[in-house]
């Protein structure tokens, strides 16, 4: 009896996880067809846009220098884009177009004032994109001779993800896949550090414009003779990069020396034992100082709002239900440390985004104010690294 009896409480479970599924597959495909395919009002900034951007400013500004001394008080225009506008905020009577990085390739138009609206007060600009894909990209453009960061909007930013996970996934599972819930995590908070990271690019235009050009041109020339897909360069960086993961979170200074340290030295002898040109040696550590201090502005802006004490965000995000008050910081770092580690299996540069944010939080521990040095032609991060633990 009590075999029936359990036998008949486990089809129960069965029949109503079952009908639970069968539901649930149903709610989200009754959610995924209210998904927008389009942005709202595309020929403007939303409120929430101004929102967004305004709280961007208002971090940078107020921890900025914190994390990076004179990103903080630096003026940076900013671009944002959807399907079928560019809007250009903090640049007043700005010269046509925009100027992608590298090449000096001119692209757009004229700079239409947008009617009938501001952004704190002020104009903004926009015109038309010439075609879907001519943006001015996620990145630093120069419009003139001022240095601009560069993002998609946060509307369009959804929908292109959206997009681009259902291109990746079989046609019979699309219709049941919780898009939604895929891509919950790039929130509010994570576009506001993300505009941020570009901001960071365009302050390294500032400051180093030769150097970000060569780090750009570097990507183009170098990435196609790179050996990614080497499995014994592949099972080199993997090492390399837990070291880094295992430095970044030592208990003790001296820890992580020696951790950075052995890091250093596998470093070199994978270059070596592979035959890595000076060109390629170069590529790594210009993508590092490029994409890898951007990602480490990107995280340290998020880190600061959290925990600044005394920091309050503009109130408009108040209104803001997407906006999550910088508290899901330490989830974020947790994810990023999971991400690194699977880094050196995939192809792209990927890599370098994570082993130059790597170093630049070794270097906050164990070289206090090495970013005055950061910047300076020829100063690599491993450089830096280098001359504090003396491998």
């Amino acid at each position: 009896m009590l075999i029936k009896r359990v036998r008949r409480y486990v089809g129960y479970l069965l029949v109503i996880g079952l009908i639970m599924c069968l539901m649930s597959t149903g709610l989200v495909g009754l959610s995924n067809r209210s998904l927008p395919t389009a942005s709202a009002s595309p020929d403007r900034l939303s409120e929430a846009d101004k929102a967004r951007l305004a709280e961007t400013l208002h971090l940078r500004q107020t921890v900025g220098d914190a994390v990076w001394p004179g990103w903080g008080a630096a003026e940076i225009p900013t671009i944002l884009f959807n399907e079928a506008y560019a809007f250009l905020i903090g640049y007043p009577d700005p010269p046509a177009g925009w100027i992608k990085v590298p090449g000096a390739t001119r692209r757009g138009g004229a700079w239409q004032l947008v009617p009938d609206d501001t952004f704190a007060g002020a104009p903004y600009y926009r015109q038309a994109l010439p075609l879907p894909d001519v943006t001015p990209e996620a990145f630093t453009v120069r419009v003139g001779d001022r240095w601009v960061a560069s993002m998609t909007a946060y509307e369009w930013t959804k929908i292109k993800l959206v997009s681009e996970l259902r291109a990746d996934i079989p046609a019979p599972l699309r219709p049941i896949v919780p898009y939604r819930l895929l891509v919950g995590m790039f929130n509010t908070d994570w576009h506001i550090v993300a505009i941020g990271h570009e901001a960071f690019h365009a302050y390294q235009g500032q400051v180093a414009p030769d150097r970000l050009l060569a780090a750009e041109t570097a990507n183009q020339r170098q990435s196609g003779d790179y050996p990614w897909g080497d499995a014994g360069f592949r099972a080199a960086w993997q090492t390399e990069l837990q070291l880094l993961h295992e430095a970044m979170q030592a208990g003790t200074a001296a820890e992580a020396t020696q951790l950075a340290g052995q890091f250093l030295e596998l470093r070199e002898a994978r270059r070596t034992d592979h035959g890595l040109s000076t060109a390629l040696v170069d590529f790594e550590r210009q993508r590092e100082w490029l994409e890898g201090l951007a990602k480490y502005a990107e995280l340290e802006l998020w880190r600061r709002g959290a925990s600044t004490p005394g920091y309050k965000p503009t109130i408009a995000m108040a209104d803001n239900l997407d906006f999550n008050d910088y508290a899901g910081f330490t989830q974020r770092w947790s994810s990023e440390l999971l991400t690194m580690q699977n880094q050196a299996g995939r192809e792209g540069d990927g890599r370098f985004y994570y082993s130059g944010w790597a170093q630049a939080v070794l270097l906050d521990r164990l070289l206090p104010g090495w970013q005055v040095q950061a910047l300076d032609e020829g100063v690599w991060l491993e450089d830096l690294l280098q001359a504090r633990t003396g491998r």
